[in-house]
């Protein structure tokens, strides 16, 4: 076999044994289970190929730019020396990513629609817009507050654990204390905000801070970040809630 077309054999192999377990288990519950011909064959393994295509691209794309753009970033703003830089750089990545991600957006609209109906809010067009985009403004918020957190405890070593713990303990105490019809939606917000652009931007970051502060282990101390990306939304909602409520 030629080395380019082995080259592109295994570019697109990987993928496929990606996506391989899912395949396998629609296939089995359809043909086994249901005994059922899979419905419109040819426009589902279409679909397969562009899948399988897409997402061999999309982790390339991520191995040759974002992983390296957010460790050359995270080198520059260490050897630069300015800790106010660096917080507000890992600050403005957080909002600027989450405000603009579309799972964000689809959730808080359809907040704001059952927020409406369910009489917590005046059901206007323009309530409901303006509910949603607080949710918005409010998750984003707290993944720019999150990753200042994150970033700081890379700064001075702190043990991630205890973070962790105290954070999701004032999410147990703030959740009996929150409406009941905020808290699915607070629970959901911490999902959605680790979005495909987000997360290896801000993995690399931690990782390419943690390899140049010296007494840094990047196992260590790199990796974490997207946990205060996904733990601070499900506070801020919480709280959102509960002034929206009252």
């Amino acid at each position: 076999m030629r080395p380019e077309i082995r080259q592109l054999f295994l570019f697109f192999i990987g993928p496929l044994r990606d996506i391989a377990p899912i395949i396998l288990v629609i296939a089995f519950f359809q043909l086994v289970v249901l005994r059922q011909p899979l419905p419109n064959l040819e426009p589902v393994l279409t679909g397969l190929v562009f899948v399988v295509v897409g997402l061999a691209l999309f982790i390339r794309g991520l191995e040759m730019g974002l992983f390296p753009l957010g460790e050359l970033m995270a080198e520059a703003f260490a050897h630069k020396g300015s800790l106010l830089a660096l917080l507000a750089f890992a600050f403005c990545l957080g909002f600027g990513t989450t405000v603009a991600e579309p799972a964000l957006i689809a959730v808080a609209a359809e907040a704001a629609e059952v927020a409406g109906k369910g009489g917590v809010i005046i059901d206007t067009a323009q309530s409901r817009a303006e509910y949603a985009f607080s949710l918005r403004l409010t998750v984003a918020l707290s993944v720019g507050v999150a990753l200042v957190v994150g970033v700081f405890r890379i700064l001075k070593g702190w043990p991630i654990h205890y973070l962790i713990i105290g954070g999701y303990a004032g999410v147990v105490v703030l959740t009996a204390f929150a409406p009941p019809g905020i808290v699915g939606i607070a629970y959901d917000s911490g999902g959605v905000t680790t979005s495909t652009i987000t997360v290896p931007l801000v993995t690399a970051l931690g990782v390419g801070l943690a390899s140049t502060i010296r007494g840094r282990n990047p196992m260590v101390d790199g990796f974490g970040l997207i946990a205060f990306a996904s733990l601070t939304p499900i506070l801020f909602v919480l709280i959102f809630g509960m002034v929206v409520h009252l």
